[in-house]
């Protein structure tokens, strides 16, 4: 972990900034369908479920993405219950009686089903990356140095003859 001057802990692991550069990614791809939204047009299909929750949404993100990167449980725990309840709702009402009636689904349907799995499994996946990250750190264990450190048998003993002269160099 890099460390501040506070004592606060930020990301050191290269999958933890990937998986926060996809959140960046999945959320400008979400303020441009939003944007647009907000004109009347889609974003290649691509729809707002919510208006007002969408764009709460977007705000909150931005403080997951710090709460994310300084390691705090509180971040993903946030962002998968917003992104849950948000891309859930959709999912529940719209999507899943779509693919269950038998008929062939709109490309609309289909689209915005892979992008709320896209929300959710981000959501879920950032907060099991800090858990393990978490596990990883409590249970540390280093292949190197364990063999010396946690061995009893290259244990140094000391006896009469051992030198305990403090030896001074000028």
């Amino acid at each position: 972990m890099i460390k501040f001057e506070k004592g606060m802990e930020i990301m050191k692991s290269f999958s933890s900034w990937l998986l926060v550069c996809f959140l960046v990614i999945f959320w400008i791809f979400r303020v441009a369908v939003a944007f647009l939204a907000q004109y009347g047009k889609d974003f290649g299909g691509f729809i707002v479920f919510d208006e007002t929750l969408e764009m709460i949404l977007l705000f909150v993100s931005l403080l997951c993405f710090v709460l994310i990167v300084k390691r705090l449980y509180a971040g993903p725990i946030i962002y998968l219950l917003g992104y849950g309840f948000y891309f859930g709702k959709y999912l529940m009402g719209t999507a899943m009686p779509a693919l269950m009636s038998g008929g062939t689904p709109d490309i609309g349907v289909v689209q915005n089903t892979m992008v709320a799995l896209v929300g959710i499994i981000l959501g879920i996946v950032t907060l099991l990356d800090l858990a393990v990250e978490r596990m990883r750190r409590k249970n540390y264990s280093d292949d190197k140095t364990d063999w010396f450190f946690n061995n009893k048998k290259y244990e140094r003993k000391l006896d009469e003859r051992a030198d305990k002269n403090q030896y001074r160099t000028l």
